[in-house]
This record gives C-alpha cells, structure tokens and sequence, in this order.
C-alpha cells in the first residue's frame, strides 16, 4: 500500500508569505508531520554517530544573579551514548565522570549538520524546510542541539538572519522579547561572537539593582513540545563590529587579558582578514543594490544558521517589510505567541503533532533574529552607557575607563549603523 501524504495545513509558498509578513513570534501546527527528522531522539542518534566525539558544554546547576557565559563553561568531549548514559548515573561515562550528573547541566551546541553526517549525506534529508517555502533547503543548512534539563546560554541577538525552530524531544521554554525592549536587557558584544548580541541580564533571575530598567521589560513564553516546530547591510554592519573589537581587543593591554572571545569561535581573525570580510560584504550589498537604504529583496537568499537550541533546527534568510493591510491566518494553525503581561506562559499542547516556531524580525521581515535558549530577540539598542551604569552601582568615586567600556560604546548599534551608511555611501554604488 502506499505512503498517504499528509496534507499541510499551508502550502511552501502560502507558509514563505507568512513568514515573510509575521511581526510576532509565532508557532506554526502541523507542518512538519511526516518528516524523518522526528524520529532524531537522543538514543536514535547515539546509534547513528556511535563512537564520534562531540564536544559537550557544562555549567553548574545553581541559580544566579548573572547569565553564564560559554566562556564560563566547561568542555569535554564525549560520545552520545556516554552522555545518555551519565544523564541516567551509570558508569562508563566517559569524560563525564568528572560532573556529577545531580550538579551539572550538558549541551552539545552549535552542531552543524553537515559537519556531523559529512559520511551520511542522506541524513540532510530527514529535513524538509522546502516545505516552509525555502526551496533545496534541508537539514545540510541546519544546526542540531542536545541539552539536558537546564541547559541554557546567556539571552542573546543573532543580527541577521531568519530562524526556524523545530523541537524534536523533550521540552523547550522560550522567553522572547520585543524590539522597543532591547535597552533594558544591557546589551554587549563581549565576549565576542559573530552576529551575536548578549544581554547582561539573567532573565529569569534578574538582579534588578544592577539592571533596574528590567524589571519594565516585557517577556513573551512559550514552551515548545516534541515535534513542534539575507541581510547585506546588517553584514557589513556586523564585519565593522568584528574588525574593531578584534583590533581593540586584540591590542597588547593589562584590561585585555579577559577571556573576550566566545569559544563558538575558531580563532580571531587578522586585521587583515577582517578588512578583506568587509570589503566582500560591502561588494555584496553593492551587487545587490540599494533603494532607499534597504536591499532589494531576494526570497532564495539564505545562509546557514549560527545559533539554535536544543532538539532545534534553524534556517536564516531574507524578507520584506510588511504592510499595514496585511492580515496573517492565526488560528488552529498558526499561533502567536502572547506576552507574558497578557496572559500566563503558553505550553503548545502536546497532541498538535508536528510544530515550528519562528519569531520576526524588527521590520516584520522573516524570521527571529536573536532566539536561543533564552529566546531573547534583541534587534536595537538605545542606550550605551555602560561604563557609567557600573559607576552609578560601585559608588560615586573616581573610575577608570576600560576598553570594554569604550567597546561598549563603539560598537553600539546606533554608532555602528551610522559607519554602515557611510561606507555604503561611499563605497556602496547607491543612496541612502
């Protein structure tokens, strides 16, 4: 007999205009039934890489006033089996008999697809983001995460980009918050991360008199359950960022000696290397064109993504600006996720088979920009005075500035926007 296909609630190219409209994060129902990935539980996937390393981040179960970075972390490497098998305390552990399973949380992040089935290509697949409107797209443009309870990086921005989520096991809790928010998460770009935006902030224990103006920012939850589911000026903006924090940073300094660099990167590139990345990002935006400062839209235009969360899939692309009229199908389908003032944390219910998520950019473009596990999507700042905020918290005496302070300045979104303009005026080929 043969294999019924189940009929999706929205067709690729229905669920592409969707995502290209969304100004809310939302969770689509029902679409992704049917596909293979699904079936990637930890212990199936303990069978597929058998005896291969990944590496493994560690942090201590206890609560704190600050978010703990990955360059806080621990890091072993370890196989899947060893780890499914410290997650029930037995022996044979590997590198994790060094962590007690009752102290400490795990996560295997950041792990490329690609790079992990690079001898069983067939697996990429199991991934049918095609059926979301990005055509050719599969799980060789994706990410792949496993984390045990607790398991959580700092609230961070991704800056270009659009996101798709997809939860295969377990539960996964969201805590997303809008554009107009972003200054009371006390944003940085230390450590340092391509495209990536930290909060100082731990959101869900917040120390509210270092970071008082938190306590005003407004979260949008939502818990995920199993089976739910380009910017070429934002790139330019974002190889300004790296060539001056690596050139600061990178400087001879006694205040240089912190660990500034996340270790989701390899290494710190030259100065040389970071000019020659912007001078290919600027060529980009200026093969594509500019019309009153936006690129032109181009729907195939999508990279591989960078961050993502546990059990997730995650997709980057392009989008438009939505327009007013626009009325998007929210119903049994499609649900947006409400903020957390207006109503109590939403769990998508458990027997809505097959779900992704996916939250919008600051314009109503496609996708979230900035979801990982904390969820935060963080897409501009308006205040950068740091330095002064950690004056006003250690007394009224005399401090000096460090170059985290001045960093924070520099590389401070409206600043750094400004640099983007005129580069692209200059070197561009358009008008702004």
């Amino acid at each position: 007999m043969a294999a019924v296909t189940p009929i999706k609630p929205f067709s690729p190219e229905e669920t592409r205009w969707i995502l290209e409209h969304l100004q809310h994060p939302s969770v689509f129902l029902n679409m992704t039934q049917g596909w293979p990935v699904l079936h990637w539980t930890a212990q199936h996937l303990s069978g597929c890489l058998q005896d291969r390393l990944i590496r493994f981040r560690l942090g201590r179960k206890e609560a704190t006033n600050a978010p703990l970075f990955e360059t806080q972390c621990s890091y072993i490497e370890a196989t899947v089996t060893q780890f499914l098998r410290w997650t029930q305390h037995q022996t044979d552990v590997g590198s994790f008999s060094e962590y007690p399973c009752s102290e400490y949380w795990a996560y295997a992040d950041y792990k490329y697809i690609t790079t992990l089935f690079h001898d069983q290509p067939s697996m990429f697949e199991d991934v049918k983001w095609s059926e979301f409107g990005f055509e050719g797209r599969n799980g060789k443009e994706s990410t792949l995460w496993i984390g045990t309870e607790g398991a959580n990086t700092p609230c961070h921005l991704d800056t270009y980009g659009c996101n798709l989520v997809l939860q295969v096991q377990g539960r996964k809790r969201w805590h997303l918050f809008p554009p107009e928010d972003t200054a009371k998460l006390y944003p940085t770009r230390i450590p340092y991360e391509e495209s990536s935006v930290f909060s100082q902030v731990h959101v869900l224990h917040p120390d509210l008199r270092k970071f008082p103006q938190f306590q005003g920012a407004r979260a949008h939850t939502v818990t995920l359950e199993p089976g739910q589911e380009v910017d070429d000026a934002a790139r330019v903006s974002e190889a300004v960022t790296r060539t001056v924090v690596c050139a600061m940073k990178g400087a001879p300094s006694d205040d240089n000696a912190d660990t500034w660099l996340n270790p989701t990167e390899e290494e710190k590139l030259s100065h040389e290397e970071n000019m020659q990345y912007l001078n290919l990002a600027v060529s980009a935006q200026r093969k594509r064109g500019l019309f009153h400062g936006k690129p032109s839209p181009d729907p195939r235009a999508t990279q591989p993504a960078k961050r993502d969360s546990c059990g997730r899939l995650k997709l980057r692309g392009d989008g438009v600006t939505v327009p007013a009229s626009v009325r998007l199908p929210f119903g049994q389908h499609l649900i947006p996720v409400k903020c957390q003032e207006d109503e109590p944390e939403k769990t998508v219910p458990e027997d809505s088979s097959c779900d992704a998520a996916v939250s919008p950019r600051e314009d109503g473009s496609a996708g979230a920009k900035g979801k990982h596990t904390c969820g935060a999507d963080l897409t501009q700042f308006s205040s950068c005075d740091l330095a002064t905020e950690r004056r006003n918290n250690q007394g009224s005496g005399p401090s000096l500035i460090t170059t985290n302070d001045l960093l924070d300045c520099l590389v401070h979104p409206d600043i750094i926007s400004r640099v983007t303009e005129l580069l692209l005026e200059r070197h561009g080929g358009g008008h702004l």
